[in-house]
């Protein structure tokens, strides 16, 4: 990596802007440290996606990772809502918090389409640009130019261009450096292993910050599009968010010595240690996931004849893990007392715990299920 300039900065009217070095090149990878990080991140995903083969409905559960995503990468950004709220519907959502509830729907919206779209195009930025019309449109972000490739100078930091932390290159260079990128991604004539080419790409987009609002949340959506596109992973399995979130400020560290030091290797020690990581973090959360299903559907067979009607309600609650009787009631097509007396079964066997401490609207958690995702993950590995 010690031949890689990162780029240059460019004097324009009042200020600079940082001119990024096109990406689509052969990097030589020599660092030993590294070699290692990517000899057991390329293990650990190969397990993880092993893993979640053999797992029966994987998707059912995959909405949940999908929903812890959404939650943490526009955490990142400064949204409130948690992965408990992300799962509720509309109808139960603190009117405060709606807007950012909003969001985190638009992105798992986005996540979900992007993912479906890989099945019949390549990833491209055409790709990441419908990803982006449907992440900002009917959010905060509507008037940000959804789907739209900026036309006028944005920046990082600061509350103007004067006082900017970091000015990306003007709009003027962006068709030049997406499709520099966009060809990296392809290139089969360079020999850069993948999780190097997702690391310095997510570097490049960043830098590049080619839209007006939502990069961050682009860019972390990337790295799993790029995984699957490249069949790393069958499935949507593995997310970044949660680590850069937990270290971000190594995280922006990073990625600013590789702008202004050309430091390339520390930026792709810490992606490779986030994938080592994230991969260990989503087996072992795949691993619990089964022993607490196998668990619930024990406590089940003792409802006799509720059991059939119980499963069927364990098997919506891995995807919705918070209800109320009218959920219950449309979903398993039961009377109203029939759809309150399963809750209560179900509170019973301790698969369902009431949150809202009213005698009326209240709402059941599936706390067990939601608590996989929401307790504290393992450590950074440098």
């Amino acid at each position: 990596m010690k031949s890689f300039e990162s780029g240059q900065f460019r004097q324009q009217h009042e200020y600079k802007s940082f001119s990024p070095s096109p990406v689509n090149r052969q990097f030589d990878i020599t660092d030993p440290d590294i070699i290692v990080l990517l000899s057991n991140a390329n293990r650990l995903l190969g397990e993880l996606n092993a893993y979640g083969k053999l797992i029966p409905d994987v998707d059912f559960f995959i909405h949940m990772h999908v929903a812890k995503e959404s939650t943490t990468s526009s955490m990142i950004e400064g949204t409130k809502t948690e992965v408990s709220e992300a799962v509720m519907n509309r109808k139960d959502i603190n009117p405060e918090h709606i807007d950012d509830w909003l969001e985190v729907q638009s992105y798992t919206k986005a996540m979900n389409a992007s993912i479906k779209s890989l099945h019949k195009l390549p990833l491209s930025i055409r790709l990441l640009k419908d990803a982006h019309k449907i992440l900002l449109s009917n959010t905060r972000g509507k008037n940000k130019s959804p789907g739209e490739i900026r036309s006028s100078q944005n920046w990082i930091g600061g509350s103007s261009l004067k006082n900017a932390f970091f000015i990306p290159p003007h709009c003027s260079e962006l068709g030049e450096l997406l499709s520099d990128l966009e060809k990296f991604w392809h290139n089969d004539q360079i020999a850069v292993p993948h999780l190097i080419r997702a690391a310095i790409s997510h570097y490049q987009f960043e830098t590049i910050h080619p839209f007006l609002d939502g990069n961050g949340r682009i860019g972390r959506l990337f790295i799993t599009l790029y995984l699957v596109s490249e069949h790393l992973l069958d499935r949507p399995t593995l997310y970044l968010s949660d680590f850069f979130n937990r270290h971000r400020a190594a995280y922006y560290d990073s990625l600013t010595m590789v702008r202004k030091q050309s430091d390339l290797t520390q930026w792709i020690k810490f992606f490779l240690s986030g994938i080592i990581e994230s991969s260990s973090n989503s087996r072992i959360s795949f691993e619990q996931i089964v022993k607490l299903r196998s668990s619930c559907e024990k406590h089940i067979s003792s409802l006799g004849r509720r059991s059939e009607k119980g499963r069927e309600l364990l098997h919506h609650l891995f995807k919705c893990p918070t209800v109320d009787s009218n959920d219950v009631q449309k979903f398993l097509n039961l009377t109203h007392p029939a759809a309150n007396n399963i809750i209560q079964e179900f509170v019973k066997i301790k698969i369902l715990r009431e949150i809202t401490g009213g005698k009326k609207n209240r709402l059941f958690e599936f706390s067990d299920y939601l608590e996989i995702f929401t307790r504290p993950a393992g450590g950074f590995v440098l």
